[in-house]
C-alpha cells in the first residue's frame, strides 16, 4: 500500500513541517487522556450506529424505522483511529501546531515516527490508510448524492433491486470500518500502555 516513493515523500514533508515547528518535540502528558476519550467515544459511536442500522427491531424501538447511519459509522471509525493516532503522537512528546491539513499531518507523524522506525507493524498503518481514504470517498459520494436526490427521485427507473444491493455494500463498507477501527485502536492502545 505504501510504496517507497510515498514513504519518501512523507519523510521529506514530515522534516519540513519540523524545521517550520508545525511539528514539534514536547514533553507534556497533558492531552493523552482527551485523545484517548475522543477516541473510545468515536468508537462507541460507530458501534451504535451500527447496532441500530443492521437491527430493526432497536431502530424502531429508538423512534428512527428504516436508519442508515453507515456512512457516519465509517466515518466515527475513522474518527477513533485518528484520535488514538493523537493520543500515541503525544505519548511520545510529539505535537501538531496546526490545524490546517491536521488529518495528513497526524498520518503523517505516525509514519515518520512509528513506521518508518519500525515501532508499529505495517498492516495496522495501512488499516489507517484504507479508512482514511474510505471515509473521504464516502462523504464526497454522499454530497454528490444529496445534490441529485430530487433529480434520481424523478427519475425513479432505479429498481429495487440495486438499491439494495447499495444498502449491503454500504453496511460491508461499514462492519469493514468497524473491523479495522477495533483493531487499530487494540494495537496503538498496547503502544501507550508500554
Amino acid at each position: 500500500m505504501l510504496d517507497e516513493k510515498e514513504l519518501n515523500k512523507i519523510k521529506y514533508t514530515t522534516e519540513q513541517l519540523i524545521r517550520e515547528e508545525k511539528i514539534i518535540r514536547e514533553k507534556n502528558e497533558k492531552y493523552i487522556e482527551f485523545f484517548i476519550n475522543n477516541s473510545r467515544n468515536s468508537f462507541d459511536t460507530a458501534k451504535l450506529l451500527y447496532e441500530v442500522s443492521v437491527n430493526s427491531d432497536l431502530n424502531n424501538n429508538v423512534g428512527y424505522p428504516g436508519f442508515n447511519g453507515y456512512l457516519w459509522v465509517i466515518n466515527a471509525s475513522y474518527y477513533s483511529m485518528f484520535y488514538i493516532s493523537r493520543a500515541l503522537l503525544e505519548k511520545e512528546g510529539i505535537k501538531i501546531k496546526t490545524e490546517i491539513g491536521i488529518h495528513s499531518i497526524v498520518f503523517n507523524a505516525l509514519v515518520y515516527y512509528f513506521y518508518l522506525t519500525g515501532k508499529i507493524e505495517k498492516n495496522i498503518l495501512e488499516e489507517f490508510t484504507v479508512a482514511k481514504n474510505e471515509a473521504s470517498d464516502l462523504l464526497g459520494k454522499e454530497k454528490a448524492k444529496e445534490l441529485i436526490e430530487d433529480y434520481q427521485n424523478e427519475k425513479e427507473k432505479r429498481s429495487r433491486f440495486t438499491y439494495e444491493m447499495g444498502l449491503i455494500a454500504m453496511e460491508n463498507k461499514a462492519k469493514t470500518s468497524l473491523d479495522r477501527a477495533r483493531k487499530f485502536n487494540e494495537e496503538i492502545r498496547k503502544m501507550l500502555i508500554k
